[in-house]
C-alpha cells in the first residue's frame, strides 16, 4: 500500500537524506517526495512511500523521530495518480466529457490531494451546504459544516475532520475534500486544488483568463 509522510525537519545539508535512508532501513521504499515549505531553518516535506499492507505503521514514526531535530507531523494512507501529469490527465477528461465535468474532477481530487472523499456541494439560503455528489469514500445528503465563506481555503471541523474547499463554476458550486487521521491539508494542497477549479472553470465556461491556471 502507499503511504504519504508528512516531516518537518531541519533545513540543512543531510538532513533530508538522512530521513530517506531511515525510511529506507524501516523497510519503506520512497517513491515520491515534495517540499511543502522553507524557512527558519526548517522544512516541511511530504514523502510518499511503498509499505506492507497490513503493517502496522508506529516502528516507522518511531525511526523517523529519532533522526535528530526530525518530527512526524502525519502519517495516512493515499492513493496516487498514475502518470507525471495527473492534474493535466484530470482537466483532460473534463474536456472529453464536460456535461459531466464538475463530477470527474471531485472524483479524481481524492487521490490528488491524498484525501478520503471529495464531492460537489450547493450552498443554499442561510449558507447551508448540501451535499450533491461525492467520490468513493463521501455520500451525497452527508452534513458538512459551514463552507462561508466559500474561497480558497482549509479548515479544521468540530469532529477533527481535515477540510479544503474551493468554489467551482464561478461560484454555483463547492467543491469540497476531506480527510480523517491526517494533517490539516497544507497552503500547497490548497493552491494546487484553486489551480485544478480554475483549469476546470476555463474548459466549463470558455474563461481564457483561467487557462492558465495548470
Amino acid at each position: 500500500m502507499l503511504l504519504r509522510i508528512r516531516v518537518r525537519l531541519p533545513d540543512r545539508p543531510g538532513s533530508l537524506g538522512q530521513v530517506a535512508r531511515t525510511l529506507g532501513a524501516a523497510g519503506a521504499d520512497v517513491v515520491q517526495m515534495a517540499v511543502l515549505e522553507r524557512g527558519n531553518g526548517r522544512a516541511m516535506d511530504d514523502f510518499t512511500v511503498v509499505w506492507p499492507a497490513g503493517a502496522g505503521t508506529e516502528r516507522l514514526a518511531e525511526g523517523i523521530g529519532s533522526v535528530p531535530g526530525v518530527e512526524v507531523a502525519g502519517i495516512w494512507p493515499t492513493v496516487e495518480p498514475q502518470g507525471a501529469c495527473p492534474d493535466a490527465a484530470v482537466i483532460g477528461q473534463v474536456a472529453a466529457v464536460p456535461e459531466r465535468g464538475p463530477e470527474i474532477l471531485a472524483d479524481a481530487v481524492p487521490a490528488i490531494l491524498s484525501a478520503d472523499w471529495a464531492g460537489l456541494a450547493e450552498i443554499g439560503d442561510g449558507g447551508r451546504a448540501v451535499l450533491v455528489h461525492a467520490s468513493v469514500g463521501g455520500a451525497p445528503g452527508t452534513g458538512l459544516p459551514g463552507l462561508l465563506p466559500l474561497r480558497p481555503r482549509a479548515f479544521t471541523a468540530a469532529d477533527g475532520a481535515q477540510y479544503a474547499v474551493c468554489p467551482l463554476t464561478k461560484g454555483t458550486l463547492a467543491l469540497v475534500v476531506a480527510r480523517t487521521g491526517a494533517p490539516p491539508f497544507h497552503r500547497t494542497e490548497v493552491s494546487r486544488l484553486e489551480q485544478l477549479a480554475a483549469a476546470a472553470d476555463a474548459v466549463l465556461t470558455g474563461d481564457r483568463a483561467g487557462r492558465s491556471a495548470v
